[in-house]
């Protein structure tokens, strides 16, 4: 289905919808890895209520992608089916804090929530600095970083479902595990309340300032890169697997495994979503070889091989 038969199976609806709807929109300017194919329909809802209102039309077997800033994200060469919803600042953008409370849409950056939290004298979101992604995706995750997670400070989160409707899912509802919750992948998150501390304004500036110089220093945030690409398995660090496995610096075809944090895939200026992923399964095969250790995917791989082309599970590479 393409992406104007999509917007055909809106049926009346269509006309209803603020937002905006780009059929076979490429997805290459969005994810930081600066790589693959289009969406079938990118749309961008005007507000929760637009985003309602699109659901409830859409037909049920039509796929649906949320997808946020693009830091912590693969989009495969052949794009992706269906339909991907991108929250935009315009309306999932507000960030305001009642009492020791901040509540924030999930297409604000995280790194603006954790300011928010620290101009308000707000203690406890610093770490929200060290994580390069929206809120929502963060939600979904259970991000972390530097000490912190996201479980420990949600109250509650709005979200829509397939049908269109809203619901209220308190932090208990999601399950939350290491990088992982257990909410149906079909809610798309829309706004979050978060609990700070009282603290001091400069001392949390102080500790976001910290968290930036670390991660400068120590990881290639300049970069087209996705973020931490394996989460770390349980007692251990991936990055000292991957360098113990002899993968620091690998390369196949434009994608590099970065010298600076070997935890991190870069796009060295003409790598393909395939090379890419080739090389992260040819690293997880040579750990698992190395150290008995079967890494598993931090970083999110949506869509479709190009034609003609698959990556199976821990791909065999010989080096040149």
């Amino acid at each position: 289905m393409s992406g104007h038969d999509i917007l055909e199976a809106l049926g009346p609806t269509r006309s209803e919808i603020r937002g905006v709807l780009e059929p076979d929109r490429p997805l290459a300017d969005i994810a930081w890895f600066r790589v693959g194919g289009p969406a079938d329909l990118l749309f961008q809802p005007a507000d929760e209520a637009d985003l309602a209102t699109f659901l409830a039309a859409l037909p049920g077997d039509i796929p649906v992608m949320p997808i946020g800033l693009g830091s912590n994200l693969l989009v495969r060469d052949g794009g992706v089916e269906g339909v991907v919803v991108r929250l935009s600042a315009r309306g999932f953008g507000k960030v305001s804090v009642e009492g020791d409370r901040v509540r924030t849409g999930t297409a604000v950056p995280d790194v603006r929530l954790a300011k928010a939290a620290a101009d308000a004298s707000l203690q406890g979101l610093a770490f929200y600095r060290g994580i390069p992604g929206a809120v929502g995706g963060a939600l979904r995750m259970n991000a972390g970083a530097y000490g912190g997670e996201t479980k420990d400070r949600l109250v509650e989160a709005r979200a829509v479902d397939r049908s269109g409707a809203v619901h209220v899912l308190s932090n208990a509802d999601f399950g939350y595990a290491y990088r992982h919750s257990s909410v149906s992948p079909d809610l798309i998150f829309t706004e979050a309340l978060y609990q700070g501390e009282p603290g001091d304004r400069e001392t949390v500036l102080a500790q976001m300032a910290q968290i930036t110089e670390s991660r400068e220093a120590t990881q290639p945030v300049k970069s087209r890169t996705g973020g931490s690409t394996f989460k770390n398995p349980e007692g251990g660090k991936a990055w000292q697997l991957v360098d113990a496995a002899g993968c620091r610096g690998l390369r196949i075809g434009g994608a590099q495994v970065s010298e600076l944090h070997c935890n991190f895939l870069l796009n060295t200026g003409e790598a393909t979503a395939t090379d890419l992923e080739r090389l992260g399964e040819t690293v997880r095969a040579r750990v698992l070889e190395t150290s008995g250790v079967r890494l598993e995917w931090e970083i999110k791989r949506i869509g479709r091989f190009s034609e003609g082309v698959t990556v199976p599970e821990f791909t065999a590479f010989e080096e040149a």
